[in-house]
């Protein structure tokens, strides 16, 4: 997977139809969506209950992009193995999850995914600073993370422009989650951000049967932020 640092598009299939999850992830893609992507809450670390590494597993063969898998649970380190082994190319956890955040993330490379590190909306910037050399995304927040459709957090965007330039040069992503549409999506993107995730903004007014609504949600966000 070369690195790329243009605008990519991510919906949550948290927002998608949970009985169709295969059909959704191939429309979803076929109407252009750039990588899938997958949050998994334990009931403990975050206040919801999702999907573990079976459902993974069971949605891989379906996912023709890149399978991004956000780990909002704690502890964190005894699942990494599970979530590589069904198929992440990306696994996130967050820096608030546990003690050794720099094991967790050695842990995730070590599997064979790669690395990313996630910020709720009250850490700040600097708390990924000395694990730059090791990540391969770092995940904002801009909603506190365990449900869907919440209202964007406007403190993200100053925090996304202060990671842009602590990254520099190293081919890291910059992803957003939370409260992204089309007028939030140009702030983000203005601030550095190159990966979107989007649940409602994005499986608003589709379904499986009529995908043509995921196409034009996904192209009113890229143009919105061109």
């Amino acid at each position: 997977m070369s690195f790329d640092r243009s605008l990519k598009i991510a919906p949550s299939i948290l927002a998608s139809d949970f009985a169709n999850f295969g059909a959704e992830i191939e429309a979803v893609e076929a109407q252009g969506a750039d990588w899938i992507h997958v949050d998994v809450m334990d009931g403990h670390f975050v206040p919801n209950i999702t999907f573990g590494p079976s459902t993974c597993a069971a949605i891989r063969p379906h996912i023709k992009t890149v399978m991004d898998v956000h780990l909002m649970i704690a502890p964190v380190d005894p699942y990494i193995q599970a979530f590589a082994d069904a198929g992440a190319d990306f696994i996130t956890a967050h820096v608030e999850a546990g003690p050794h955040i720099h094991r967790t993330l050695q842990a995730i490379r070590a599997a064979g995914a790669k690395a990313g590190v996630a910020l709720n909306p009250g850490t700040p910037a600097s708390a990924v600073a000395p694990l730059l050399d090791m990540v391969d995304l770092v995940c904002v927040m801009t909603v506190n993370p365990g449900f869907g459709g919440q209202k964007f957090i406007h403190e993200g965007v100053a925090k996304t422009r202060e990671l842009r330039e602590m990254i520099g040069d190293r081919e890291i992503h910059i992803e957003i989650d939370g409260g992204v549409d089309p007028d939030t999506a140009p702030l983000v993107a203005g601030a550095g951000a190159d990966v979107l995730v989007a649940g409602s903004a994005v499986f608003r007014g589709g379904s499986v049967s009529d995908p043509a609504p995921y196409g034009a949600n996904m192209t009113a966000i890229r143009k919105a932020c061109s």
